[in-house]
């Protein structure tokens, strides 16, 4: 057995083993199950966050991304530090309106706000629909990688197989406290992990991260500034606004967000967030390290798995691959937690309103089994439909940012069928640019090329807004004069 298989192994068992005895002294119901008993403090609610912002995805693909794009990768950066910035204003207030009104899931949130089951579930549905591509993309990328750290001896389809069992073994056993405990370990490793390759590897090779620059500008100039047209100027800040503004969207955010113990917590990760993210900067490194020094890679998201290996003894490319299984384990536990919570609190639970707190919790976790080997299947596949999915989820997740954002208002003016109608339309739009791979310059072929390159996604929200707004001005007045009815109604009662 070689050094690296052997480092592999043993972290998987930690975390198994921290994961179950996470469930100590703990009795596992719906909430306690779901969100900690909101009893987490600002250490475990930083890392949780964190190490939703930092997975597999993270080494493999932004690497890759700096590999195949260049300085366009750096819209990644930009957006994750704004968008946790966000936190300081948006967090506590929603944070607050969940303990008061026992709120486990983010559809819950929406059901309970606007007043609609039907909302509801809807959210459910796109939260759930989001998620799924996500999670296969982890489970994905954590079987490529665990496959080339430990040089072949667990082939890809295995490690999706033991990872998704590791993963379901203690998310049954001690939910979200598991995935609190893990993270200790997960963020410990990726932090050291990224660091290092990202400080290392240029040095190596070229003496220092400024002569890792010009090496790259030698070898490929264009990579490091932004085209003129294209993933230009426009298209760069009109993602990371939009990204920014929809960065706490992710349903899988909010179980971590109602499991905090008070609202102190998101004022300090409000600041540590933001720094946390510069980690980033250096999985670029590693991504223009590889420019130079692999030219012929053909796929970029194996741009850190081929240097490393080329780079490193056994024993430290193990290390790169047990940092790769935790980081699946994570942030993947969280999102089939959050998904499974949505699907029983909207959808099962109005249809069995006597339920019990425990039948909840069995329910929700019947549901992590089943999205767990659905998702399992559909990363052992090559699908195109699938990948085109993927890249939809952010935009998907977006539309639900301005129905949330007004909603945490003293006096909210939008009506349930407003903010429903909205999000409908708006993911309308997203599904049919992304599979049509509409663009702006084919909307607008005769404008200059700046409005041309703007994301798309500002489509698909900007008429969700007007279709929000215009719909809850009629609906209000309706929604006003059936509340007179009924009021009249109960007087004469009276």
């Amino acid at each position: 057995m070689n050094p690296a298989l052997i480092i592999i192994c043993l972290f998987l068992v930690l975390s198994i083993v921290l994961g179950l005895l996470a469930k100590r002294g703990k009795e596992m119901g719906m909430e306690q199950w779901a969100v900690g008993g909101r009893g987490f403090g600002g250490i475990f609610v930083f890392l949780l966050l964190a190490g939703e912002t930092y997975s597999v995805f993270t080494l493999l693909g932004t690497s890759g991304l700096a590999f195949n794009n260049g300085a366009a990768a750096f819209y990644l950066l930009a957006f994750t530090a704004l968008g946790t910035i966000t936190s300081y204003w948006i967090l506590p207030p929603i944070w607050r309106y969940a303990k008061e009104n026992n709120v486990v899931s983010q559809s819950q949130f929406f059901s309970k706000k606007y007043n609609s089951k039907g909302l509801g579930v809807f959210v459910a549905i796109v939260g759930v629909v989001a998620l799924i591509p996500y999670i296969t993309i982890l489970f994905k990328s954590m079987g490529i990688l665990v496959a080339a750290t430990s040089y072949g001896a667990i082939p890809s389809t295995a490690a999706i197989w033991v990872g998704m069992i590791a993963l379901l073994v203690y998310v049954m056993a001690s939910g979200i406290h598991g995935s609190a405990w893990t993270s200790t370990v997960k963020d410990f490793l990726i932090f050291f992990v990224i660091l290092f390759l990202g400080i290392y590897l240029p040095i190596h090779y070229h003496g220092s991260i400024g002569g890792l620059f010009h090496a790259v500008n030698e070898v490929k100039p264009h990579a490091l500034t932004l085209p003129a047209k294209g993933l230009s100027v426009p298209w760069f800040i009109s993602t990371v606004a939009i990204s920014a503004f929809a960065y706490f969207m992710w349903p899988h955010n909010a179980p971590t967000i109602y499991a905090s113990k008070n609202e102190k917590a998101f004022r300090l990760n409000a600041v540590l967030l933001p720094i946390y993210a510069l980690m980033v900067l250096f999985v670029y490194f590693v991504g223009f390290t590889a420019i130079v020094e692999l030219p012929g890679l053909e796929k970029g998201d194996f741009a850190l798995l081929e240097l490393s290996i080329k780079t490193f003894d056994p024993w430290f490319v193990g290390i790169i691959g047990a940092t790769g299984l935790l980081a699946t384990l994570v942030p993947g536990s969280m999102m089939l937690m959050s998904a499974a919570t949505m699907i029983t609190t909207n959808v099962i639970e109005p249809l069995k309103s006597d339920i019990s707190d425990k039948s909840k919790a069995f329910t929700a976790k019947g549901f992590v089994v089943l999205l767990s080997i659905i998702c399992a299947f559909f990363s052992m596949s090559d699908s195109n439909t699938l990948a085109t999915l993927y890249l939809t989820s952010f935009s998907l997740i977006t539309q639900m940012a301005p129905s949330l954002y007004l909603s945490l208002r003293k006096k909210n003016n939008i009506t349930k069928y407003g903010s429903g109608m909205g999000m409908f339309v708006g993911v309308a739009i997203v599904v049919y640019v992304t599979f049509t791979k509409t663009t702006m310059a084919m909307l607008f072929p005769t404008l200059p090329s700046a409005i041309q390159d703007l994301n798309i996604g500002i489509v698909a929200l900007a008429a969700n807004i007007v279709i929000m707004f215009t719909v809850s001005f009629f609906t209000k007045k309706t929604l006003v004069s059936d509340k007179k009815d009924g009021d009249n109604l109960t007087s004469a009662a009276s």
